[in-house]
């Protein structure tokens, strides 16, 4: 066995909790059950470690194993991971049967004929979800097995999940071998980002509820209110107005949970209004802007600004309307005629 490739079975063993090594190397699937009844898995990490690079060894390992394990590792802990989203489209309405088999070929064969050194490897899961793991390399260097780039396909949907390698210049060829391979026209980033990727398959997928209804404010209805002087107001807000709050808080966003959001970025353009006495703009432009939301948690943190008292209730649309405006992402597009920069299969 190569020495590159024990060194790397050997750095992702370590990188698992001790009390998950058994089950992981049992998903794998690669070493018996004899061999793994020979470890000792209530020793150090790095004594472990070092017995499944032997037994390795024994079996021959390449390169494929190894990312194999490393698949496996990283769906489980897939939330280490900064995933991005993108939606491809297709030319027609046409719905075409899909052959995972010819998929995982047209994928090698456009990628390997843009550049040799790379190691691509594939992983399906039961929820028809396609795992695959590119590491990259240079015409003059072997791939690094350190920073690869990973993808998660759905097949028969226009998603796809991409946790890109810090060699972002290869980002293109991994968007061209995607479209090739399942028969699309086109995708683009849908500018969502966050890392937890079953938040973002809730967004895309619609499987949780939130409403996306634009209420007006309604004023405070009159009732039994003690008196509260001036000051007591500004410091606290009466009963009604924060069942209000709660009761519209919970309209727009559900009483569940959200989704896990850490990045959404869309594109504003408005008419700017101003005083024609003032003369401020000679011609009747609109206004356009970039808007960019960052949070450990962006939908909580949404959710949570009427209620803290830092938003009138209900949030405007422009807020609320962030998971719904992405599942319409081409859409908005073409109408708006603003376009990143796309991957277009020839």
């Amino acid at each position: 066995m190569d020495e590159t490739v024990a060194e790397y079975i050997r750095r992702t063993v370590l990188k698992m909790p001790r009390d998950e090594i058994k089950t992981m190397l049992q998903k794998w699937g690669f070493l018996s059950e004899a061999q793994l009844q020979t470890l000792n898995f209530h020793q150090i990490k790095d004594n472990i470690s070092q017995e499944v690079v032997q037994l390795c060894e024994e079996n021959s390992a390449d390169i494929k194993q190894a990312a194999a394990l490393d698949i496996i590792y990283n769906h489980i802990y897939q939330n280490k991971r900064m995933w991005s989203v993108y939606q491809m489209k297709k030319s027609g309405e046409e719905l075409e049967y899909f052959d995972i088999t010819d998929f995982k070929k047209k994928f090698k064969r456009r990628l390997r004929s843009a550049l040799k050194n790379v190691t691509i490897t594939f992983k399906e899961y039961e929820d028809n979800a396609i795992w695959i793991r590119v590491a990259w390399g240079t015409p003059y260097k072997k791939p690094n097995q350190y920073k690869p780039s990973y993808v998660v396909y759905h097949s028969q949907t226009p998603y796809v999940f991409i946790s890109a390698s810090v060699l972002k210049s290869n980002l293109p060829l991994l968007c061209q071998a995607l479209i090739v391979a399942s028969n699309y026209h086109d995708i683009r980033e849908m500018e969502l980002r966050s890392h937890s990727l079953n938040s973002l398959k809730d967004i895309v997928f619609k499987r949780y509820s939130q409403n996306f209804q634009t209420y007006t404010p309604k004023p405070l209805q009159g009732g039994n209110v003690e008196p509260e002087n001036a000051d007591t107001r500004i410091v606290q807000e009466n009963r009604s107005e924060k069942e209000r709050i709660h009761k519209l808080n919970q309209e727009v966003f559900g009483s569940g949970p959200q989704p896990k959001l850490e990045f959404a970025q869309y594109r504003l353009e408005t008419m700017f209004k101003s005083d024609p006495k003032l003369d401020v703009l000679d011609k009747k432009e609109p206004f356009r802007c970039l808007v960019k939301f960052s949070s450990p948690h962006l939908l909580e943190s949404l959710k949570s600004l009427a209620p803290a008292g830092m938003a009138d209730a209900p949030l405007s649309p422009l807020l609320t309307c962030i998971p719904h405006k992405a599942r319409n992402y081409f859409k908005i597009r073409e109408k708006k005629g603003l376009y990143p920069e796309s991957f277009v299969n020839p």
